[in-house]
């Protein structure tokens, strides 16, 4: 786990049986209850945002594709689309 080379500890306080259920999901899963809590946080995007530069743009917004489909095919190459364009 060379990744975690740089890492510090955090203590939070938890409800015991969210505790317990944390616990046993971790050993179900056969990781360590520090290694579920950093995949779901990394799952739930919480800690994601505008500074965040691992992702590129296109990750970022891909479920933006094709949201705007206008149906024209040539939109950006047919002239008459520019006529009355900036008026």
């Amino acid at each position: 786990m060379s990744y975690l080379l740089n890492v510090t500890s955090l203590t939070i306080k938890l409800p015991q049986d969210t505790k317990a259920r944390l616990k046993a999901q971790a050993r179900l899963r056969g990781k360590s209850v520090s290694a579920l809590v950093r995949d779901c946080l990394k799952q739930s995007n919480i800690l994601t945002g505008p500074h965040d530069m691992e992702r590129s743009l296109y990750e970022r917004a891909k479920d933006l594709c094709g949201a705007g489909d206008s149906g024209v095919t040539d939109l950006s190459t047919n002239p008459k689309y520019m006529k009355g364009f900036g008026r």
